[in-house]
Formats: C-alpha cells, sequence, structure tokens
C-alpha cells in the first residue's frame, strides 16, 4: 500500500491549530470549522515527482506516492462536520506531501449531499446513508468509507463529572422526544442510583442543519425507541420534538457550552478539544459505556462488512462496544467527466485509505478495520474517466 512517511508538517503543531480552531468554532457559532470557510491555503509547493509504487493491501496493485504529471493540483469538496478534524489533518498532510490544494467545506452531510448531486464539488462527504431517492438524482454514486467515529452525549450539568451520568436508551430517548424535562426525573435517577441530580430544566440542542451526525443519532434512537422510531424517525433531517437548533458540531457544542442543563450530540473530536463532559450510555449488552475511538472499532467489528459498505454500526451487539458510533463516506461519481482531478481524486482517497489512516487516533477517529480497507479499495478501483480504469 501507499507507505511513504508522512512530510515534515509537524503532527504536534497541527493537532494544537486544530484544537484551537476547535474551540473557537465552539465559543462563536459564526466561527468556521477548519476548512469551513473555504478560504485556501497560500500557494502549494511544486508536486513532488511521483515514485516507484509501493505496495497495498492487494498484492497486485501498485500506487505511485502521488499523483502523475498532469493530474489536477487542485480540488473541491464538501459536506459532513463530523470527519471535519480529520480531514483537515488528510488535506494538510496531503498537500505537504504531493503539493495538491484540497478547499472543502464543512456545511453538513445535507449540504455535501446536494452539492455532490449538483456536480459543484469534486466529491461531498456524508456521515449517513443516501435514500435510494437520492441515488436516483445521483445516479452512479459511490459511497467511499474513509473513517468511523463516536459520537457523544454532550451535557453541561456542573459538578458532574466526564462519564459520570449515566444514561439508558429509554431515558435518552424520553429526553430527546421531549418527555424527560428536569435533570432530576426519576427516569433519570433510576440510571444514577445515589447521584445528586438537579433540580435543573433539561434543555435540548441539536442539529439546525442536514446532518449525517444527525443520521447516526436518530438512526440509534429509532433502533431503541418504537416511540422514536413511530413518532420521528430517521433522516439527515428531521421534524424533532424538542429543542434549540445549532448548526453543525461545532455550533452544538456551542450551545451546550453556553447553556447550563444542555443535552447534545457531537462527534467525540468535538468533544475532546473542547473539554465538555459527556454521558456514558447503556449499549445492547447492558454495560454503561463512554464514548471512545476504541468503542467504535468494536461497534465496527460487529457488523457484516456489505461489499458497497453502506451499512449502520449503531446499537452494536458487542460488550465492550459503544452503541452511537457510525462510518463517515465520501460521495464521488463512478465515471469522472474530468480525467485530470480524477486521476488525483482516486490518488488521494488511496492514501487517505492507507498513510491517513495512521493519523485518526490523534484526533479520536477509529482507523478502518482491514476487511473495510479492502472493500474500500475495491470501491475506488470502481472509478474510471471517460470509461477508462485510474487504478491498475
Amino acid at each position: 500500500m501507499v507507505t511513504r512517511r508522512r512530510g515534515p508538517l509537524g503532527t504536534l503543531g497541527l493537532s494544537a491549530v486544530v484544537a484551537t480552531l476547535l474551540l473557537a468554532a465552539c465559543q462563536s457559532q459564526a466561527a468556521p470549522l477548519p476548512g469551513q470557510s473555504g478560504t485556501q491555503a497560500p500557494s502549494a509547493p511544486a508536486r513532488p515527482a511521483a515514485t516507484s509504487g509501493a505496495q497495498t493491501s492487494d498484492p497486485a496493485v501498485e500506487v505511485a506516492d502521488c499523483p502523475p504529471s498532469g493530474a489536477a493540483t487542485q480540488l473541491t469538496g464538501a459536506g459532513a462536520t463530523f470527519p471535519a478534524p480529520l480531514y483537515t489533518r488528510w488535506f494538510a498532510e496531503y498537500r505537504n506531501i504531493c503539493g495538491v490544494e484540497i478547499n472543502y467545506q464543512a456545511i453538513g452531510s445535507g449540504g455535501g449531499i446536494r452539492q455532490h448531486t449538483e456536480r459543484t464539488v469534486d466529491f461531498g462527504a456524508s456521515d449517513g446513508i443516501l435514500t435510494s431517492q437520492q441515488f436516483e438524482a445521483a445516479p452512479g454514486t459511490i459511497m467511499v468509507p474513509m473513517t468511523a467515529g463516536a459520537e457523544a452525549i454532550v451535557v453541561n450539568l456542573p459538578g458532574i463529572a466526564r462519564g459520570q451520568l449515566k444514561l439508558s436508551p429509554e431515558t435518552l430517548a424520553g429526553i430527546f422526544l421531549g418527555e424527560i424535562t428536569k435533570w432530576n426525573d426519576p427516569r433519570i435517577a433510576a440510571d444514577n442510583q445515589g447521584m445528586n441530580l438537579p433540580d435543573q430544566d433539561v434543555i435540548v440542542v441539536h442539529r439546525s442543519d442536514g446532518s449525517g451526525t444527525t443520521f447516526i443519532f436518530v438512526d440509534y434512537l429509532s433502533k431503541v425507541s418504537t416511540a422514536w422510531r413511530d413518532r420521528v424517525g430517521v433522516g439527515t433531517s428531521v421534524d424533532w420534538p424538542v429543542g434549540l437548533g445549532g448548526e453543525g458540531n461545532a455550533g452544538v457544542a456551542g450551545q451546550v457550552r453556553q447553556l447550563p442543563g444542555a443535552v447534545g450530540y457531537v462527534e467525540l473530536a468535538y468533544a475532546v478539544q473542547n473539554n465538555m463532559t459527556w454521558a456514558a450510555v447503556k449499549n445492547a449488552g447492558g454495560r454503561f459505556v463512554e464514548p471512545s475511538l476504541e468503542g467504535a472499532t468494536v461497534a465496527m467489528e460487529g457488523v457484516t462488512l456489505p461489499d458497497d459498505m453502506q451499512v449502520m454500526i449503531t446499537n452494536t451487539n458487542r460488550p465492550d462496544g459503544y452503541p452511537i458510533a457510525g462510518f463517515t463516506w465520501m460521495l464521488v461519481y463512478e465515471d469522472q467527466a474530468d480525467s485530470a482531478k480524477a486521476q488525483t481524486l482516486t490518488h488521494f482517497l488511496w492514501w487517505a485509505l492507507h498513510d491517513g489512516q495512521s493519523i485518526g487516533p490523534e484526533l479520536e477517529y477509529a482507523p478502518l478495520s482491514s476487511e473495510a480497507v479492502s472493500k474500500a479499495e475495491a470501491l475506488v478501483m470502481q472509478i474510471t474517466a471517460g470509461g477508462d480504469p485510474l487504478l491498475p
């Protein structure tokens, strides 16, 4: 596989930049996420010459360290905020190695699906599986899994430590259905015997934009609560029974941080970078589990992976698995109109599926399993330009 080592862009320094940007985004809802502003980085260095290919997980396939001469040096993408911290790192690393600028706007999965369908970007990004209607509107779409992650149920309850609050599936559904309105409600108390819960209003915070993070969360709620399934259902946008809306993961995190008594759902990286308090959620095995990349990895390993990789991993039955976890995908067209861009896009996807996976744990994302990488490789190898294959 692509084994070229990371370039001189320092891991520690860039991690600090990502942390600073995430914190600023949560302190001000108007502040952009990493990659959200759409502004481009300074001019890229000259692309290094492609070297002899490095072995992939398929011994019959070799891919050069960088796209070939004549391939595009700029790409645009838009969509999910769930993986934005990781994508920001990936794009910076890839630019440093290959001199390619990737301009990504973290506008939410709904916006990413829309722009992919309208063909206004080179790739979209979503944490939710497209509906049959969305596939019909964008024929030839391939969903390439890039990483997996956990969603934290974040709360603003002074005096309660990370993981101290416990929430069963029924209680969590009751909160987001608007049936539980006080933090000392008997149903929450039953999950937290012996804890001094405050007589404080519950303030629900959810996404206001089309969101794959929402898709993962409500997919979970629909599996554990028939009331949620029948009254609200699953989608990147749903008719919320109660609560305030925040734009993007950063917007939800910002609202929760500002409002005592608030509860919301964000990708784990946002909770970690902003030092937020989260709940432990009871999984299908009866254990209260905190969000973690290890818990997401266990959830990922607990499902049968289809060849198209369109599968949800919520409500895992693994005893150590975290129940609110999911894949995130890049959306690309199987047959590309622009050969130069297609060469760069397929190379980047291949790089991200191999060298890029080692970056994920630094930001609380779970690397894809070897089986998932193998299936993702097969999807990338389906991509053509004018009918001609782009990878061996």
